[in-house]
């Protein structure tokens, strides 16, 4: 019978996740060839090849596959645990990896760090600002902020706030460009947006006006370069109110005519929404946008 090791499973599960010995590695804190050890010797308890070494990194073979929710169970039993038990009378320690749309990431989570550090020196904070979704059932993060609330997974979630984003432009752009008195004028401009096929989510997909034909002319995948592009006069771009509203340099567009409304939810994995660390961090993340509401919704 085989006897499992559990930091072996662990290494299992960072490299199925992963896909390579060194972004697994990254992920437990190790170097890659402890990895690759641990990989072996599970595959030499098991009796059985777990992956398939190939120049595109590591593959789940059947065997694999077939172990992957086992050990997922085990990691549940060993997160609740922590929870459960190993926490309650300790201070707050670990890493907590936070991951959120860029703007949203980089305007709001990034200045709570501050906050973070004074009131939990023992923690660990990372944020992944950046385009697309981390997967918190490959264990990509602890904690998302995302655009819509997830359909499957054990995943647990709640609506964290709704936003506006409007119509901006640079005065530089509006003083050098015919006026744009109504929708229809929208026409005879030059938009910011997203590149079609880079979309990660259909709620980023603001040029759907179908009474006015717009073009977007530049465009990124990124929001803060198109902040950025619209800061510099370079056309209009439809902006979150909670980032744009704050820049001096540009000027909200047909505020009665153009505005749309999104969601933003926060959600944690079933298995790590009890630790002290997750909990602690989501309070924050909460008391700080309820708390600041009017710059979400307006008034």
């Amino acid at each position: 019978m085989a006897e499992f090791n559990w930091n072996d499973l662990r290494a299992f599960l960072a490299v199925a996740r992963t896909g390579r010995l060194s972004a697994a590695a990254g992920r437990l804190e190790a170097d890659h060839t402890t990895v690759g050890r641990r990989i072996a010797a599970l595959e030499a308890e098991l009796g059985a090849r777990l992956f398939d070494r190939t120049p595109g990194g590591h593959v789940l073979t059947p065997h694999g596959e077939r172990l992957m929710p086992m050990a997922e169970t085990m990691e549940s039993l060993a997160i609740r645990a922590a929870g459960e038990l190993g926490e309650a009378d300790q201070a707050l320690t670990g890493v907590v990896r936070i991951g959120a749309p860029e703007g949203f990431g980089s305007h709001v989570i990034a200045p709570l760090m501050a906050t973070l550090a004074d009131r939990h020196p023992e923690l660990e904070i990372q944020l992944v600002a950046m385009p697309g979704l981390v997967n918190l059932t490959k264990r990509e993060a602890d904690i998302a902020v995302t655009l819509s609330a997830p359909r499957e997974g054990r995943l647990v979630s709640r609506r964290l706030t709704d936003y506006r984003l409007s119509l901006y432009a640079a005065a530089a752009y509006l003083n050098a460009r015919p006026p744009i008195a109504g929708r229809a004028d929208m026409r005879d401009h030059r938009f910011i947006g997203y590149i079609d096929d880079l979309l990660y989510a259909p709620e980023l997909d603001y040029m759907d006006a179908p009474d006015v034909e717009v073009t977007v002319r530049l465009q990124s995948s990124n929001l803060i370069a198109q902040l950025e592009a619209c800061k510099a006069g370079a056309g209009l771009c439809v902006l979150p109110d909670f980032i744009a509203a704050s820049e001096p340099g540009l000027i909200r567009v047909l505020p009665e005519a153009v505005r749309l409304d999104r969601s933003l939810w926060l959600v944690t994995h079933a298995d790590l929404r009890r630790l002290a660390r997750i909990r602690a961090v989501t309070s924050l993340i909460i008391d700080a946008v309820r708390g600041d509401r009017k710059r979400f919704v307006g008034t």
